[in-house]
């Protein structure tokens, strides 16, 4: 650990990295903080990689509503991490900052329709009928899974960041710092 509170997990640095996942840290997982909190674990980590490429790049949803359903988790679990992290996304994405706003209220559209999704996921772990068969019709059964992996998927991390308290990665502290919403 590299923290001087001894109750706290910190980020690994790349001189406390664990060999078994070497391969790694030159990747996705040495690049942010939370995945370098994450390789306390090392098979946890190693065993994330393969879900993390399909909810993150390969989902059926597309980016866009895929960053939609990620912002509104984090707004709902209170994840300063992931919102930082997830308006910088977005925007690299092309999303104008009003549309990344209304996340955090009521968005409209089909935006609506995956934070409502998002909403109920988290406030009663699971879609009601109608719900479900709106976003089958709209986004397709596959991107429904991917709306409910999602969730799932950053609400870990999320319960990861927040139990570590887990810093916002310096250059996009700066980033929001610099512009923000």
């Amino acid at each position: 650990m590299t923290s001087t509170d001894p109750d706290t997990i910190s980020p690994l640095t790349d001189g406390n990295w664990p060999d078994e996942i070497a391969d790694l840290r030159e990747g996705f997982a040495g690049a942010l903080n939370v995945y370098r909190t994450m390789a306390h674990h090392p098979e946890l980590l190693r065993a994330w990689a393969p879900l993390r490429q399909h909810i993150v790049k390969d989902s059926t949803l597309g980016a866009q509503n895929s960053e939609i359903v990620i912002l509104r988790t984090g707004v709902r679990l209170g994840s300063s991490y992931e919102w930082a992290h997830h308006v910088s996304r977005a925007r690299a994405l092309g999303m104008d900052d009003d549309r990344i706003k209304a996340v955090l209220a009521t968005p409209e559209g089909d935006d609506a329709l995956l934070a409502q999704a998002v909403d109920a996921i988290i406030d009663h772990q699971k879609l009601p009928a109608a719900l479900e068969r709106r976003l089958a019709e709209v986004f397709g059964q596959k991107a429904v899974f991917d709306i409910i992996a999602t969730v799932g998927f950053y609400t870990v991390l999320g319960t990861i960041l927040m139990t570590y308290d887990v810093p916002v990665d310096d250059k996009i502290a700066a980033e929001i710092e610099a512009n923000p919403l």
